[in-house]
């Protein structure tokens, strides 16, 4: 697996991060604490390019069956914003548990990711095929920001949990089961695939007004050599409660 390192950042979120304060909350680069939701700007100019070394791909020595990739029908630009479903109020924070999107059977439990020594996004162990995680800095999923997460889309064995994240289409739900006993339910506004050299970090990881969600894995064009060299982002919001 393969980590992307930071553009001249030093993130934090877990030890050996960003510094942390005297008070023990992680600091910005002016020496300020920051909160929780404004830890989201931390992985900023950091792709989550850990998930996409394309080990089955690799080990198999073929091309024959890659993952879907996102259709530029698919993309935000190609719906006008009076076509989206309406938000629904935001919640309190509550931790996810798991995650479901039945139009491409995803049943999964999450765990909590946070970033790594090299200032990106962690990933869970990518032996655990039906696993995703959140980054547990940032926005809880359905509270007001940007939640995230993110999960392999392969491992050398075979498809991952979000092998058919590309091949999801507006319109569709994502399912997220909090804590607290409630379902939070995201409705998909666009999916997009971007490479990593030009990955949209303000777009992707950037603050909202409302309660969304971003959902990671890695896409785009394969090289034999250096597996995917993008990611697919699918960008949801709260549209109901359950």
């Amino acid at each position: 697996m393969r980590r992307n390192s930071p553009k001249g950042k030093n993130p934090g979120g877990r030890p050996g991060g960003r510094p942390s304060g005297g008070n023990g909350k992680p600091v910005g680069r002016n020496g300020r604490p920051v909160g929780r939701k404004t830890l989201n700007s931390a992985i900023g100019a950091v792709t989550v390019l850990a998930l996409c070394s394309g080990a089955w791909l690799l080990h198999n020595g073929t091309e024959s069956h890659p993952p879907p990739q996102p259709s530029a029908a698919q993309a935000a630009s190609a719906q006008p914003s009076s076509g989206r479903a309406a938000a629904a109020a935001p919640l309190p924070p509550s931790p996810p548990d798991r995650i479901r999107i039945p139009a491409i059977r995803v049943d999964a439990p999450l765990m909590g990711l946070g970033l790594t020594r090299q200032g990106s996004l962690d990933v869970p162990p990518p032996k655990k095929t039906n696993l995703a995680g959140w980054y547990e800095s940032g926005t809880t999923p359905g509270e007001t920001g940007t939640a995230i997460v993110a999960g392999h889309v392969d491992n050398a064995d075979g498809p991952s949990v979000f092998y058919d994240l590309g091949g999801l289409t507006r319109g569709r739900t994502i399912e997220i089961e909090r804590r607290d006993g409630s379902v939070a339910v995201f409705t998909v506004d666009a999916n997009e695939v971007y490479d990593a050299k030009n990955f949209p970090d303000d777009k992707v990881y950037g603050a909202a007004d409302r309660p969304e969600l971003r959902v990671i894995t890695c896409g785009g064009s394969y090289s034999r050599k250096t597996g995917y060299q993008g990611n697919v982002v699918v960008f949801a919001h709260l549209t109901s409660v359950r």
